[in-house]
């Protein structure tokens, strides 16, 4: 009903601020919590309700929303189970630094702290998983917490923030406040820090660059590899950030993710001289820690990152710059070259790389190294390719050549069931370009429901299910601590192909490698979100071990 004076409910000072703040998209899933809200998002058109099937589903389309656009992803959900479901989603938002704004529909004020139906307290929910936690009690307060969310999520190491909503305060009326939207703070690099920085690397004899992290765009990217060819360093990219550098570039060497190149890991502990650009240094990227000590490197390390909190939280630096990815990559960009004396040290880590990443044979009559030269060839440099978690993922991490920044999304978490999710959210991003899902069996049915969302809005982007009939990451692990005592692991599959025709997408199974081009290409022709099943020969685990060498080679340990 029409408003007889200039007061608004709650949830349409929210809808208003999330417009304010440009935001043109919000994942959900409905729930008669934040019908207020709902309701809002009615006269206000240029926001897209994008409905999801699950709440986990939902936050994991505003992360990948988050990751490409570098303004915070929305998403919102009802209070206890849609919570709960969402969580999922924000935890890859906090461990990989995306902005995201998660919104809660909350249990009537006057019902709290009563355990009411579906009551959670959030602030203890989330507490360990977002950058904040608010919950407005006031209507008229609407205004600042929007504001204070979106400019916590995009500010210093960017992160998820959770707001929760009480029903009733999304009913009541005050009067709305206008806002600016929220404007990125980014720490700076000092002129002293990046004279430093020349230094350490003139005096450096095999040094390294490591990229990761959040904050990127494509210019810092560029700044970062005209810095890198400058000075001829060879990069590395931390685990599923490999868009960060042009992976064919005669300086790229490689990432430190799942399944890493050994040589590669020998590389890190053999320099002299690490430049750590925007990345932790988590637990994927260190080889458990391993690579480099705790606290005080034996490499003069230099480490920037845009939290001031993460640099000396487990290693401590010889020079620790806290500043922006696009700042520092502006910086280093102008930085006057040192004279590179490491040339051949270069050139052995690019053939590394490149020896790694010739496609192994694998059994059966599918060959996945294959299938990922084609696509190299086949996609475009601005594709985008999704991934969740499981040994499927290792071919696209291992053997496709991004070439572009905001072409890879992919839980550096190791969450499964993203990849599908996140393609949702790429193509109603970016409509104009090809996005390809890689999944496995057991990833794809943790979200697979997210297809009939595709479906709905018409947003055609092709899966990839790799089926083994198996949760093949756990059963190597099995096979290489407790080898042939096989139990939890099996998996008892539908037809993907027949299940996708169902959701009123295309499907198609792939049984050998010569059967995959055409099914791609019809796949893109089909005019639908499609789903391509390649059954791969249980054996082939990795691209470099069998499920039985595995075996063997675990039982003649024991025997030892």
């Amino acid at each position: 009903m029409a408003a007889k004076d200039n007061l608004k409910t709650g949830g349409q000072i929210l809808v208003e601020g999330l417009r304010a703040n440009g935001v043109d998209r919000v994942y959900c899933v409905p729930g008669e919590s934040y019908l207020a809200a709902l309701d809002a998002f009615h006269d206000v058109p240029e926001i897209q309700l994008v409905v999801c099937r699950q709440e986990g589903g939902a936050a994991m389309m505003a992360d990948a929303h988050g990751k490409l656009t570098g303004r915070p992803g929305v998403c919102f959900v009802t209070r206890a189970p849609g919570a709960t479901n969402a969580s999922s989603g924000i935890h890859v938002a906090f461990q990989d630094s995306t902005p995201l704004v998660l919104l809660i529909g909350q249990v009537p004020r006057g019902h709290s702290e009563r355990e009411a139906f579906q009551e959670i307290d959030y602030r203890r929910m989330y507490g360990e998983m977002a950058k904040w936690v608010g919950q407005i009690d006031d209507e008229a307060r609407v205004s600042e917490y929007i504001n204070r969310a979106f400019q916590l999520a995009i500010s210093g190491r960017p992160g998820p923030v959770v707001l929760v909503l009480p029903e009733d305060m999304l009913r009541a009326r005050a009067a709305p406040a206008d806002i600016a939207p929220a404007a990125e703070i980014q720490p700076h690099p000092g002129a002293e820090d990046m004279e430093t920085l020349r230094k350490l690397l003139g005096e450096a004899k095999r040094p390294l660059m490591i990229l990761g992290g959040a904050g990127w765009d494509q210019d810092a990217c560029d700044s970062i590899r005209a810095m890198a060819e400058a000075n001829d360093l060879p990069v590395a990219v931390t685990f599923r950030c490999q868009d960060r550098f042009d992976n064919n570039h005669d300086n790229y060497a490689g990432d430190l993710g799942s399944g890493p190149n050994p040589k590669l890991h020998q590389r890190v502990r053999e320099s002299d001289f690490l430049l750590v650009v925007g990345t932790r240094l988590g637990e994927m990227s260190t080889g458990g820690y391993s690579l480099i000590d705790i606290p005080v490197p034996k490499q003069t390390l230099v480490h920037v990152h845009p939290g001031a909190g993460d640099l000396g939280r487990v290693y401590q630096p010889a020079l620790a710059i806290n500043a922006g990815m696009k700042a520092f990559a502006a910086a280093a960009r102008t930085l006057k070259p040192v004279k590179p004396g490491w040339g051949e040290w270069t050139k052995s880590a690019r053939a590394d790389y490149l020896a790694w990443t010739e496609p192994p044979e694998i059994p059966g009559p599918v060959q996945m190294g294959e299938i990922l030269a084609w696509l190299n060839e086949r996609l475009d440099d601005d594709a985008i390719l999704c991934n969740g978690a499981g040994n499927f993922c290792v071919w696209v991490n291992r053997f496709y050549r991004y070439r572009r920044f905001g072409t890879l999304l992919g839980p550096t978490s190791g969450s499964m069931g993203y990849g599908l999710p996140a393609a949702v959210a790429a193509k109603l991003c970016h409509p104009e370009r090809t996005v390809v899902a890689f999944t496995g069996d057991g990833d794809f049915l943790m979200t697979g429901q997210e297809l009939a969302t595709a479906v709905q809005y018409k947003v055609n982007f092709i899966v990839l299910v790799g089926n083994n009939s198996m949760y093949g990451t756990i059963r190597m692990h099995q096979e290489k601590d407790y080898p042939g005592r096989i139990t939890g692991t099996d998996l008892v599959n539908p037809d993907f192909a027949a299940l996708a025709q169902a959701y009123g997408a295309y499907g198609a199974v792939v049984e050998k490698t010569d059967e995959f081009a055409p099914a791609f290409e019809a796949a893109l022709d089909s005019g639908k979100p499609a789903v391509i099943e390649i059954r791969i020969d249980p054996e082939a685990i990795l691209p470099q071990a069998t499920l039985s060498g595995l075996r063997r080679a675990a039982l003649e340990k024991v025997k030892a």
